[in-house]
């Protein structure tokens, strides 16, 4: 029995109103899960480059970035954005590309929230 949408009808008592309740179930859809992206502190990537990093790659101000990367320095890491697993694959993929490129250990990483 395909039954979208389902109808019961209730049995004919010998009433003469006949009566129908038609019942839709919906899917549950789940939303994807998301993924923390992290900085990790290095004693050699220099803090300019980290503020640029998080301007460039995630959209920050200035003063956001300065601020996440103090947060990085001081302690240890710092989560700088949450994404879908697909985006969140991205953003390691190109900060740990441009780090390479410009010869510094910058480590970036990605884990399930």
């Amino acid at each position: 029995m395909n039954g979208w949408p389902l109808k019961m009808s209730d049995q004919n008592d010998g009433d003469d109103n006949d009566v129908s309740v038609v019942l839709q179930t919906r899917p549950k859809t789940k939303r994807p899960p998301l993924y923390k992206v992290m900085l990790l502190n290095d004693d050699f990537t220099p803090m300019e480059f980290v503020v640029h990093v998080l301007e460039r790659f995630f959209g920050m101000t200035h003063a956001q970035a300065f601020e996440i990367m103090l947060t990085v320095h001081k302690k240890g890491l710092a989560v700088v954005g949450v994404f879908s697993h697909e985006i969140a694959e991205t953003k390691v993929t190109q900060v740990m590309d441009f780090a390479r490129r410009n010869q510094h250990p910058l480590q970036c990483t990605m884990e399930k929230e």
